[in-house]
């Protein structure tokens, strides 16, 4: 496996068995095996075991949580043979929850069901993504993220009226038109732009007090990656870039994005945000970086653990990139 393979919610070969998702006998017969288990989610969380270590929760497919689910479970694939299937119980509704802390950038709260272990928790991906086994990562993020799409695309694009939900849950068919839709992954850049000893980084508004990232930007429809890169920066912070190398991809659930991590050559230095798209950018050299790291830097807190911009700026700081 490739280094490149190790980042956050890559790398560990989950058989999908996307040959059997149209096969509803199969399906089925899964889905009844006693060796199958469920992956749970309420809301967008996953379901944690937060005793050390911490780990995904697989839960018998009769547990009696899983009756809050109103949809039939989504087919995650095979796990040593085994069937995994997500189910999505946001019906069901906590006591004294607390609306402004959900969906929030980095949410805190925990949610636990009675019908669960003490230890068993509703937990924030991203919070918790750090926390968990490359196939507990895996697992965790292809359920969220088509438990998302479902959510949003339950009406056909094309005709409007309501659509099914087929092929083990990784397709919607409108019964109106006969128009099938699949499930969406927006592709994105992330940039690590150098120029000598020194990195690229930026802040959006509305991010915490002293996070800075690498630059980042939607692919745009006709348009090749190393365009974006070069786009993206440009319109970003003003600044040229010439030669751009691909590093290293990474799913990212938050709803749907497939994150394209890049290297490219900046041509120019000179900084001129565009304050629509970011708050502020800057040049940082290794060793403010390295400082960051250690969590000394008086203005940048060390990039958040998990993510792709993590990534890339530990392997930049240790040559590893390639």
């Amino acid at each position: 496996m490739k280094h490149a393979e190790t980042v956050t919610f890559g790398g560990s070969g989950l058989d999908r068995a996307g040959e059997i998702r149209g096969n509803s006998s199969a399906v089925a017969f899964l889905r009844k095996a006693s060796d199958s288990r469920a992956i749970v989610f309420w809301r967008g969380k996953p379901l944690i075991q937060t005793t050390r270590p911490a780990a995904l929760v697989r839960l018998p497919m009769d547990h009696p949580i899983l009756e809050h689910a109103t949809e039939d479970p989504i087919f995650l694939g095979r796990e040593d043979g085994e069937g995994r299937f997500a189910f999505d119980v946001s019906a069901w509704e906590p006591r004294d929850l607390d609306p402004h802390l959900l969906g929030g950038f980095l949410d805190p709260s925990e949610q636990h069901h009675p019908d669960l272990a003490d230890d068993q928790v509703f937990a924030e991906l991203r919070r918790t993504m750090t926390w968990l086994s490359p196939r507990d990562a895996e697992l965790a993020a292809s359920g969220r993220a088509i438990q998302m799409w479902h959510a949003s695309h339950g009406f056909c694009a094309k005709c409007g009226a309501k659509s099914d939900i087929s092929h083990a849950g990784w397709q919607r068919n409108c019964p109106s038109c006969n128009a099938h839709h699949f499930p969406r992954t927006d592709p994105v850049v992330i940039m690590l732009i150098t120029h000598g000893n020194s990195v690229l980084m930026g802040r959006s508004p509305g991010w915490p007090q002293g996070m800075y990232s690498l630059l980042a930007g939607f692919v745009e429809p006709g348009e090749t990656l190393e365009a974006a890169v070069r786009r993206e920066v440009f319109e970003e912070s003003g600044v040229t870039v010439g030669h751009v190398d691909y590093l290293a991809s990474q799913p990212w659930p938050f709803p749907a994005s497939l994150m394209f991590g890049c290297r490219g050559e900046a041509t120019s230095r000179d900084i001129t945000i565009d304050p629509v798209e970011i708050e502020d950018a800057m040049w940082v050299t290794r060793e403010e970086m390295m400082q960051a790291f250690a969590g000394e830097h008086p203005k940048i807190l060390p990039a958040r653990k998990g993510a792709i911009a993590h990534f890339l700026l530990e392997n930049w700081l240790a040559d590893t990139l390639d």
